[in-house]
């Protein structure tokens, strides 16, 4: 179960003004559930997206990027997302970029939209064919129970590992007008930034420019799904859509200095918060949600190297599993991702509230049974103080169990 997180209950996650969403069962993996999600959105809705960088990308994310780039500036905009579970349609060359169009021409012909309107994601098993007739077969299902206030069901029928939904929602007011951002999120392994196999698609009423939305959809990536990791392990099929369907009784945001942007990106970095902290939560096995915050950086990138160096050693994240305070480890990861240049002797890191190392070595304050309280807890901080500047970075990550080796060993099965 996740560490400290409850999932939302179908009530939590408000409906969108200009969202239906409907699911349906294909039987991709042979699940006795929903696992195909149609998102319909209203005429003139914009939509931006941030995607993997793993050079195998998936031929959803490889469509995805190409209708991006007209969808976002289209007079029509985004008119549909859709989902499998159970598929990641990646490593499938050729064919599985016409399959994944292929879905797309289906969707659109149903509902009388240009292909380019449609966005298409998958997620599950790699170097497998879609599926897509039986894919295809469950859209005239899916297309018939839509409805505005199924975010729950859409966002369990794309979950694979996960053990939980994940699911936010906020509404905020602007210039007295109301405005609703709902998101959700499947993810639980094969999670690490760009992005941190994770997809997330998050929607807002607020009447807000294809330019601006791209902007804004980078920038809440990186201070949320980009910070989180598990196994430090960039999936194929990463993707984050924002899209705004404008139904809010509001003039278009066009302009990123626009006052009134800034309490709908508030609303919408907090639900990507939400949902990025909630698939460290739910990791792949793990028992603790573990907080790394590095101080002190010459800049960023130096700050946020030793975070991940941190967050993805193995010894270290077995060590937090067993409740070991062997922080030799996290010693050693510091100086494996450090810059060359670094001296030891300007570098302090506490647990929680407890000071381990000073000036380089171990704080004379410091007692083993205080870093035993620390580690015996199932939510831990680790802040780190190079001494070399004023950037911070902070990741958040999960603990290895022995029941990530047994997920991942079973996930094909």
């Amino acid at each position: 179960m996740p560490v400290r997180y409850t999932p939302p209950a179908p009530a939590d996650l408000l409906p969108v003004p200009g969202v239906t969403l409907g699911t349906a069962a294909a039987r991709i993996k042979n699940w006795q559930r929903d696992d195909v999600l149609l998102a319909l959105f209203a005429p003139g809705t914009t939509a931006a997206g941030v995607f993997t960088r793993n050079r195998f990308c998936a031929a959803p994310v490889t469509v995805c990027r190409r209708h991006l780039s007209s969808t976002g500036h289209a007079a029509s905009g985004l008119r549909a997302l859709i989902v499998n579970a159970g598929n990641a349609n990646a490593g499938t060359g050729a064919s599985g970029i016409a399959d994944a169009e292929a879905t797309c021409d289906a969707v659109a012909a149903a509902l009388g939209c240009a292909r380019d309107a449609v966005l298409p994601f998958s997620t599950g098993v790699i170097m497998e064919p879609l599926p897509l007739a039986k894919l295809v077969a469950a859209l005239p299902a899916a297309q018939a129970a839509q409805a505005p206030d199924r975010w729950f069901a859409a966002v369990s029928a794309i979950m694979t590992t996960d053990t939980v939904p994940k699911g936010a929602s906020r509404r905020v007011t602007v210039d007295g007008v109301a405005v609703t951002v709902t998101g959700i999120a499947k993810g639980s392994g094969m999670i690490h930034p760009d992005m941190a196999t994770m997809l997330a698609f998050v929607a807002t009423d607020a009447a807000v420019s294809a330019s601006v939305l791209a902007a804004l959809a980078r920038e809440i990536a990186d201070l949320s799904f980009n910070r989180a990791t598990v196994d430090g392990d960039t999936s194929t099929n990463d993707s984050f859509v924002v899209a705004a369907t404008g139904k809010a009784a509001m003039a278009p945001i066009e302009r990123s200095d626009d006052p009134r942007l800034a309490p709908i990106r508030a609303a919408l970095t907090e639900v990507a918060t939400t949902l990025a902290q909630a698939i460290v939560r739910d990791g792949e096995g793990a028992t603790k949600f573990i907080t790394i915050a590095v101080e002190g950086g010459v800049d960023v990138a130096e700050s946020r190297a030793v975070a991940f160096g941190i967050a993805h050693s193995p010894l270290v994240k077995t060590a937090f599993f067993a409740s070991d305070p062997n922080l030799g480890r996290i010693v050693c990861a510091i100086g494996n991702a450090a810059a060359r240049d670094l001296d030891p002797a300007g570098v302090d890191f506490w647990l929680d509230d407890v000071q381990v190392v000073a000036g380089g070595g171990r704080a004379p304050s410091y007692r083993e049974e205080e870093g035993q309280r620390v580690m015996k807890q199932d939510e831990i901080t680790v802040r780190v103080a190079l001494g070399r500047g004023s950037a911070a970075a902070t990741v958040w990550t999960c603990d290895f169990s022995h029941d990530y080796v047994s997920i991942n060993a079973d996930y094909r099965s």
